[in-house]
């Protein structure tokens, strides 16, 4: 059911999208296909991008509540959920955006390691849904999306991802003169694991994975930072 229903569609745009390529490039085909999942759930990843302002903005009165009632959690998760509910904050809207991400790479999986393309598993298309005439699995001419260890390819992902990580530190940065030492040093630390070691391992990843993963990952973020700013000037406007 799970292959019906979830991993067949997903393919078959994948396969659709190699097709209707410049001489069947399967790279541009990655991007395509993440930008049109960007696209269709632009929603998600707008509203989580502005959970993370409006819960910075409450900031302050989520301190006030954990120390007014500190010694009383349920008291403290009503009274947290009341100002949430005021200020209209989803705070799970954040998982949406990391969840709609999951079904590319899967394909992904799919379509280059367990079925190995350049063969289809003409068994799964849809009566549609041809299979191309030429598929080609060097981006662009110079890119071998099956071969491992791009260096070049990795360090972009891990530029890109650094950039991705700087926006979002951004949007959440506290004020930590209020915050007790230890808090401070915490804060500091995770700080510096989302803004340089999460992009490093990103990049790690992408080094030791075949090129077509680093090339999803430099497609996302690239798409990230522009909705990034479509989001910004939207939110720029209404203020």
């Amino acid at each position: 059911m799970f292959e019906t229903f979830f991993i067949k569609p997903l393919y078959n745009v994948f396969v659709y999208l190699i097709g209707v390529m410049p001489g069947g490039d399967v790279g541009l085909a990655i991007i395509a296909m993440t930008l049109i999942i960007r696209v269709l759930f632009y929603p998600a990843f707008a509203a989580s991008i502005r959970t993370q302002m409006d819960m910075q903005a409450a900031q302050a009165e989520l301190d006030e509540i954990n120390k007014k009632y500190k010694d009383s959690s349920e008291e403290r998760a009503r009274h947290t959920l009341e100002l949430y509910k005021s200020k209209k904050i989803r705070p799970f809207a954040g998982f949406v955006a990391i969840l709609v991400q999951l079904p590319i790479f899967i394909a992904l999986y799919f379509a280059l390691f367990r079925e190995s393309l350049p063969k289809i598993a003409e068994n799964l298309l849809y009566s549609f849904v041809q299979i191309p005439q030429h598929i080609n699995l060097n981006f662009l001419g110079f890119i071998n999306l099956v071969a491992a260890h791009n260096i070049l390819l990795s360090l972009l992902v891990g530029a890109l991802q650094y950039v991705v990580a700087y926006l979002s530190m951004a949007r959440i940065k506290p004020g930590l003169a209020s915050f007790s030492k230890e808090r401070q040093v915490a804060q500091k630390m995770q700080h510096n694991m989302m803004l340089y070691m999460f992009p490093a391992l990103i990049a790690f990843i992408a080094y030791t994975l075949p090129a077509a993963v680093g090339i999803y990952f430099a497609a996302t973020n690239l798409i990230s930072i522009g909705q990034e700013w479509l989001i910004r000037k939207e939110l720029n406007k209404k203020a």
